[in-house]
């Protein structure tokens, strides 16, 4: 491989690793000792990955809800046909500090059920 290509190949990796990390959510942004606890219908379900997320409407805004990894939700009994949009759902977790409309999810009640995300 010429010194060029391995240059671009190398930048190339580099753009699609901080661009995924930049993307993710560390935990230390979120306040938790500020623990919510809110029964709300869903309004958008995205049951992908890096982790599933919802789209509330709370408080006069519209919130995202971080859930846990695709993975996780069916290992804990939480499959994307259990989400679905207009059902009421409990939802137990963490607002941003920075005052985002996004909540880290701990657990989420659905149908009775009571999935730990954590």
């Amino acid at each position: 491989m010429s010194k060029h290509l391995a240059v671009v190949f190398c930048s190339l990796v580099f753009i699609a690793f901080t661009g995924q990390a930049h993307a993710h959510h560390g935990w230390s942004a979120y306040d938790a000792g500020q623990a919510l606890t809110l029964e709300v219908p869903i309004k958008v379900v995205n049951y992908r990955n890096p982790h599933a997320d919802l789209r509330i409407e709370h408080a006069g805004k519209t919130w995202e809800v971080v859930l846990a990894p695709v993975g996780r939700l069916q290992a804990r009994g939480l499959p994307e046909s259990d989400l679905v949009e207009g059902k009421t759902v409990t939802i137990v977790g963490y607002p941003r500090k920075d005052g985002t409309a996004e909540i880290r999810a701990e657990r989420i009640i659905v149908d009775g059920r009571t999935i730990e995300l954590r």
